[in-house]
């Protein structure tokens, strides 16, 4: 059994931890929406999908990490733009066995968190296909979990490695390790940037952007982008046809609303600065023209504006 801290504990965090705990670990979630916190303390941790229907008791399920002491692995697992601070509230967490893993969309987040914790102690989360939301607090709903990877970051070694994927393996998860973090990484985000800005933009499902001509025209356009991007950086992608890659991966998921739509239809701000806009940013610094992803961030950026007047 293994001490694990899920800071940053919404959709995906939750089912993280909700069948890390199923599976008998010592389970800590950590998250900014205090009445997701109290309804988990209350009446335990609702997991449903494909990995069943099942409410499970965390250790401890706060808005903050007083308390919570140091851990075997501590997974951080917040948007993008809070790792910075998602880190430095996680040092209390850290000890000099501790294995860290940052899982985030996009580019650059590991980076971020390096700048706080030990970076010989850090590995790279890609997960994908999961289609998560909360229902309602207390309560993660995910449709698949059709990738779980990770890298090292730096110095970690190999024994740490597969100790904490076997935490992942003993609760569900097929995990895969991958040598090449850059490759493993934008494997995921030419499917993110696909579906994320296209999805909020339209308000389709994955399934109805590639069944709709005109939406699905968008989110390829914008993946193809986002491949040009990668092989100008001389990253392989290790895919015979990368857009084949994101409709395979997209299509186990129709039913699923990216997580940009559901923050959007929530009234919060996405990720769209480290998804679509991290195309966008890269392809200028890179001389890599990327109009449609350009014009997908502006539509993504329009929307924004309105939640901040709420």
């Amino acid at each position: 059994m293994a001490k694990v801290a899920i800071v940053g504990c919404g959709a995906m965090g939750s089912v993280y931890a909700g069948l890390m705990a199923h599976a008998g670990h010592e389970v800590y979630g950590v998250t900014l929406w205090p009445d997701h916190a109290a309804a988990i303390q209350q009446k335990g941790l609702r997991v449903s999908g494909i990995s069943g229907d099942k409410t499970m008791r965390l250790a401890a399920a706060s808005t903050t990490t007083d308390g919570i002491g140091v851990c075997d692995l501590v997974i951080i697992a917040t948007k993008a733009f809070d790792v910075q601070a998602a880190a430095s509230a996680a040092l209390s967490l850290i000890g000099p066995c501790t294995v860290i893993q940052t899982i985030q969309n996009g580019v650059g987040s590991p980076d971020t968190a390096a700048q706080v914790l030990p970076a010989n102690q850090m590995a790279v989360g890609v997960v994908g296909g999961y289609g998560a939301s909360v229902p309602e607090p207390g309560h993660a709903h995910h449709n698949g979990f059709e990738v779980t990877w990770f890298a090292k970051y730096a110095g970690l070694s190999d024994e740490q490695m597969e100790d904490s994927a076997d935490v992942w393996r003993s609760s569900g998860f097929q995990v895969a390790l991958h040598d090449d973090v850059r490759s493993m990484v934008w494997k995921k985000l030419i499917m993110n940037v696909a579906f994320s800005g296209t999805s909020c933009a339209t308000g389709l499902t994955i399934g109805q952007i590639l069944a709709n001509e005109n939406a699905w025209k968008v989110a390829r356009a914008c993946s193809e982008e986002a491949v040009a991007v990668c092989q100008a950086q001389g990253i392989d992608l290790g895919l015979a046809d990368p857009i084949a890659h994101v409709q395979n991966l997209g299509g186990k998921i129709p039913n699923a609303r990216p997580s940009m739509l559901l923050d959007s239809l929530a009234g919060r701000h996405g990720e769209i600065d480290a998804i679509n806009g991290a195309i966008s940013r890269l392809g200028a610094e890179l001389g890599v023209p990327t109009p449609v992803n350009d014009v997908v961030v502006a539509i993504v950026k329009a929307k924004e504006s309105l939640i901040s007047k709420r």
